[in-house]
């Protein structure tokens, strides 16, 4: 006897209906865009504002619906720092790395969150929490250098200040 999906799973059929209404959200993107190409940009941002990330199957689904290929989608969204291939944790950081972030020490900043955190730039804690990202400029170069925790700049960062405020927003230790 076959088993229902959704008996395995509470929250499976909610689940596919979330994520059914979230691909009809995007394809009245492209749409509006007339599936057009040169629309892949703008495509790619929306994607990632309705998903939070673009995984395979949103890139597929670009690719085949803006007849371009796949390997240029990917390239696209690899190029630009500002995309996510992975799921980012529920607390994103971010650290400017543009020259004068670097020369005032964010390198520094980065070394240190590895290490307090226990993973790599472009990763997430194991449980989920928090995700860790690079960036090239953030066009706040007088205040460098700059951390960026859940869309809040931290100017004239400090590792101390940066690790001191990731414990008030993530609410407790890793």
């Amino acid at each position: 006897m076959e088993k229902d999906q959704t008996s395995e799973s509470p929250h499976a059929a909610s689940d596919v209906l979330i994520a059914e209404k979230l691909m009809v959200k995007l394809e009245k993107i492209m749409e509006e865009h007339n599936y057009q190409r040169s629309a892949l940009l703008e495509v790619l941002q929306k994607a990632q504002e309705i998903f939070g990330y673009l995984d395979r199957k949103v890139l597929l689904l670009i690719a085949e619906k803006l007849h371009v290929a796949p390997s240029q989608v990917y390239g696209a969204a690899t190029f630009y720092n500002f995309f996510r291939l992975r799921k980012p944790g529920e607390h994103i950081i971010t650290i400017c790395m543009g020259t004068a972030c670097y020369v005032k020490g964010a390198d520094k900043i980065l070394s240190t969150l590895e290490q307090e955190l226990g993973i790599e730039r472009g990763k997430s804690t194991p449980d989920g929490r928090i995700s860790l990202f690079i960036t090239r400029c953030i066009g706040a170069c007088a205040m460098a250098p700059n951390v960026i925790i859940d869309d809040v700049v931290i100017g004239k960062a400090t590792k101390e200040g940066v690790i001191e405020r990731i414990r008030k927003s993530a609410g407790g230790e890793n």
